[in-house]
């Protein structure tokens, strides 16, 4: 398994994004992503709100405190999906990503709670070209969310259509 630490990889290309194109993506390669991100009450309580989920495990303490295996509220399930994409954003997609085409196999196997931080790593499962559009590649990835205590917080794979270097 090859390990990219990507700091580097996103200043490569003077002029250009930092994204990776589809030739850039090795099939079983790990990228640790630099970006992270600490999780606040308000990040929680307003996407929650935004997305009209009345859950009061993520917006009444007073409940999730009487009622919850976890005695405090938890983060919203799906702003940990959405913040871990975007984490990778930086280093993996930007200006290099057609479109997303799916998502599967989420799993949330421990809660995110306000303050924690949330760190993303991913691994290439496979690339190939795309046989309807040859100036792209379709990639599946697995993205891996811990916490700040290296705990696994979310787990997901996500299949992308990418640009190839040469449109």
């Amino acid at each position: 398994m090859m390990v990219t630490q990507p700091f580097a990889l996103c200043k490569k290309r003077e002029g250009s994004m930092a994204g990776r194109y589809f030739e850039e993506l090795t099939v079983g390669e790990v990228i640790r992503h630099t970006l992270a991100r600490t999780i606040t009450e308000m990040d929680n309580v307003l996407f929650t709100a935004l997305t009209m989920n009345t859950q009061p495990l993520h917006l009444n303490e007073d409940y999730a405190q009487k009622h919850s295996e976890f005695g405090r509220r938890i983060v919203n399930g799906i702003f940990t999906l959405g913040l871990a994409v975007g984490i990778t954003v930086p280093e993996l997609t930007e200006g290099t990503l057609v479109a997303n085409l799916g998502y599967d196999n989420v799993r949330h196997p421990h809660p995110m709670f306000h303050g924690d931080t949330l760190y993303v790593e991913s691994e290439v499962l496979e690339a190939r070209e795309s046989r309807s559009r040859p100036g792209q590649g379709i990639v599946r990835f697995r993205h891996t969310g811990r916490n700040q205590h290296g705990t696994v917080v979310i787990e997901f794979e996500r299949t992308a259509l990418m640009w190839k270097r040469q449109r």
